[in-house]
């Protein structure tokens, strides 16, 4: 049986009108002017509810970084909501995937991964700010950069992060709804090889390729993948050389690799750290690093989740976990902090990063009801 809220009266109608109005804002990566406005209409929405907004301006580009919080008389750590609201989808991708309902699907793009569970997560949180002051205070990041690896958003996420007792991460829900409390971290390497050029037809045997040397390394990296253990590296990219008569006198590779556990990387960072050149007068450059540390299941985040699950059983469905998955989130940077973090508790859906992205349209009051039940019993019930 269900426990009522204030929201039971929310129809999916309603739901799929407001997200359709965020995804009608494109918010390609890096793209300023086309992000802002969206957080406009996010931060519009906030203070509406009488929630403190503020706008952190990131790098050069100042791309608005989002705050909105429910303010509170307690000394409490914060509930604090982790979203973004950048996709991966160039401008234009609106007229490729158009946003629609067909059947019990809602398509377009961003609506999956994670414009729907942002706008769930903040819709709940303005019902409950407009009953009452939380027990607890609650803060809502909305992220620009996330799908290009939060590197600007980062160090405001571990800021907030040190001062929050929980974390929950509105990405997109996996196959049967099923929410992540684990996902491996992701990594970089690039590989620079410096060769010496020559004539590829009268002094051949006088250069000294550098293309050869970066296909021996890039084969080196593939090889560190190891399926058993969850290791795997990917080279992706690899650039180099001016002519097809020319001993190529430079070229790179970048690669990328993801672990299960720190202790993996720190593992993977070392063999990186320890390649050196296979062709004689050939000189290597490395650069290697960590751009999401392991998001590891922890003994702390199980208390969490069982109340999670009690708030969707009494929302109407039930939660279960996703096993380990390769993709990373904001939620490792909080994960990694020892803060507990849920993950995946956004929209139901398919098709993350494609042109088929859709949510579930019949989904969605449940997610909305979940969303303001898991809030009130951690922020406003100060007891839980």
């Amino acid at each position: 049986m269900t426990q009522a809220s204030p929201l039971d009266d929310v129809r999916p109608q309603a739901l799929v009108a407001g997200i359709g109005e965020w995804i009608a804002f494109e918010t390609p990566p890096h793209d300023e002017p086309h992000l802002r406005a969206l957080a406009e209409l996010a931060a519009h929405q906030a203070r509406q509810a009488g929630l403190r907004t503020e706008f952190i301006p990131l790098g050069e580009a100042r791309l608005p970084l989002v705050r909105i919080v429910a303010d509170s008389p307690s000394a409490q750590k914060a509930v604090l909501v982790l979203a973004h609201y950048d996709t991966v989808h160039p401008l234009g991708s609106l007229e490729r995937n158009r946003p629609r309902i067909e059947g019990e699907r809602m398509f377009g793009p961003g609506s999956y991964d994670m414009k729907a569970g942002a706008y769930l997560a903040l819709q709940a949180l303005a019902a409950l700010y407009r009953e009452a002051p939380p027990a607890r205070p609650v803060e809502l990041l909305l992220v620009p950069d996330e799908e290009t690896g939060s590197r600007l958003s980062r160090a405001t996420i571990e800021a907030r992060g040190r001062d929050a007792a929980v974390a929950l991460v509105a990405e997109p829900a996996r196959s049967g709804g099923h929410c992540v409390t684990s996902r491996k971290g992701t990594g970089f390497v690039q590989v620079t090889a410096m060769g010496r050029p020559s004539h590829a037809g009268v002094e051949h045997a006088k250069g000294r390729s550098a293309i050869r040397e970066i296909a021996h390394q890039a084969l080196a990296l593939e090889a560190m993948t190891d399926y058993a253990q969850g290791i795997t590296f990917n080279v992706g990219r690899i650039e180099g050389g001016t002519n097809r008569n020319v001993v190529p006198e430079r070229a790179s590779l970048l690669a990328d690799f993801r672990v299960v556990t720190s202790d993996q990387a720190e593992r993977v960072l070392r063999l990186v750290g320890a390649l050196a050149p296979v062709t004689e007068d050939v000189k290597l450059e490395v650069q290697a690093g960590l751009n999401r540390p392991p998001f590891e299941r922890a003994p702390h985040v199980e208390a969490l989740l069982r109340q999670a699950q009690r708030v969707a059983l009494r929302s109407g469905f039930p939660l279960d976990e996703a096993p380990l998955t390769g993709g990373g989130s904001d939620g490792n940077f909080t994960a990694a902090l020892g803060v507990p973090t849920l993950d995946g508790l956004g929209a139901e859906g398919d098709g993350a990063h494609t042109l088929h992205e859709h949510i579930l349209v019949a989904s969605l009051p449940q997610r909305l009801r979940f969303w303001h039940g898991l809030l009130r019993d951690l922020a406003w019930d100060a007891s839980s």
